[in-house]
C-alpha cells in the first residue's frame, strides 16, 4: 500500500511517500523519497511539495492508499496547517487517516534492558519514558511499561503528559521510572544536570528524531489493526495551550 506520511508537529517538517506491507513481508517498510519541510513555511510547502512528490514518482492523488499523520505533542501553527491539508485531501479522496503521536513512535526504538532486572530471565515489568522538547523548561513526556519475557519485550502505553524538567528528573531519582530517552540534547543535557550522579546512566540520548520510516511503521501497525480516524475526528495533540489562548484568559478576581 502507498502511504503518504506528513509531520508538521516540530521547527522543520517532512512529507514522506512510503510503500508498505507489499511483496511477501507484511511488516516492510520502504521509504521512496522523503522531503524535508522549513519550519515557518509549511502551509505554503506543504500541498506543493506533496503534488511535486506524487508527479515526481508517477503517482495520482488516487494511489495513495492512506495517510499517516503525525498529531502531535508540538507547534500550534504547524499542526494546525498539516492537520487541515490531510483532512481536506482524505475527504477528497475517501482514504483512511492514522493519526499517531511522536511520543508513541520514539518508544520501541528506546527500548533497552535497564541493569539489575530479574536475572532469572523471568518477565520483569518496567516502566519507562520518552521525552522531547517542549521549551519553556517542559517537555512532552510518553510514559510507557515495558513486559520482558523470556522470548521478547512488549511495550504499554501508559499515558502522555507536559512536565518540567525537574519533575521529569524526579521520576528517575524517585525509581518511578527506570529510563528516560530523547532525541533532544536539550533534554539529555538538562537532565543528566538535575538528576543524581548515580542515576545519569538511566538519562538515554540514542535516538534521533523519528523521520518517515519510524512514523509509518507505526502508522502501518495501527492501520491494520483498524485503528484509523475520519476527517472530522482528526485532531491535534498539542498538551499545552496556546500563547493566545493563556493570555486572552480573564484575570481571576481576588
Amino acid at each position: 500500500m502507498l502511504l503518504l506520511v506528513t509531520d508538521t508537529s516540530g521547527k522543520d517538517g517532512f512529507v514522506g511517500l512510503v510503500r508498505a506491507g507489499e511483496g511477501s513481508e507484511p511488516d516492510k517498510i520502504d521509504v521512496i523519497e522523503e522531503v524535508p519541510l522549513d519550519g515557518g513555511t509549511f502551509s505554503a510547502q506543504l500541498v506543493p511539495q506533496i503534488s511535486g512528490l506524487l508527479k515526481k514518482h508517477n503517482f495520482a492523488k488516487a494511489d495513495i492508499g492512506a495517510f499517516v499523520v503525525v498529531s502531535g505533542p508540538g507547534s500550534f501553527t504547524g499542526l494546525r496547517v498539516g492537520l487541515a491539508a490531510i483532512k481536506a485531501l482524505s475527504e477528497i479522496l475517501h482514504k483512511p487517516i492514522v493519526s499517531v503521536s511522536l511520543l508513541e513512535v520514539l518508544a520501541p526504538y528506546s527500548r533497552m534492558i535497564a541493569a539489575g532486572h530479574d536475572e532469572g530471565n523471568r518477565p520483569a515489568l518496567l516502566p519507562y519514558a520518552v521525552a522531547l522538547d517542549a521549551g519553556r523548561g517542559e517537555a512532552f513526556v510518553g510514559h510507557f511499561e515495558m513486559l520482558i519475557g523470556q522470548d521478547d519485550a512488549r511495550y504499554k502505553p501508559m499515558g502522555e503528559s507536559l512536565l518540567t524538567l525537574s519533575s521529569l528528573a524526579a521520576l528517575i531519582d524517585s525509581g518511578t521510572t527506570k529510563w528516560i530517552s530523547t532525541p533532544d540534547p536539550s533534554i539529555f543535557e538538562a537532565l543528566a544536570a538535575k538528576v543524581a550522579a548515580s542515576n545519569r546512566s538511566k538519562i538515554r540520548r540514542n535516538l534521533r528524531r523519528p523521520r518517515s520510516e519510524e512514523v509509518a511503521g507505526i502508522g502501518w501497525q495501527k492501520l491494520r489493526a483498524g485503528q484509523t480516524v475520519s476527517p472530522e475526528q482528526l485532531e491535534a495533540n498539542y498538551m499545552r495551550h496556546s500563547d493566545a489562548e493563556i493570555f486572552s484568559r480573564p484575570a481571576s478576581s481576588s
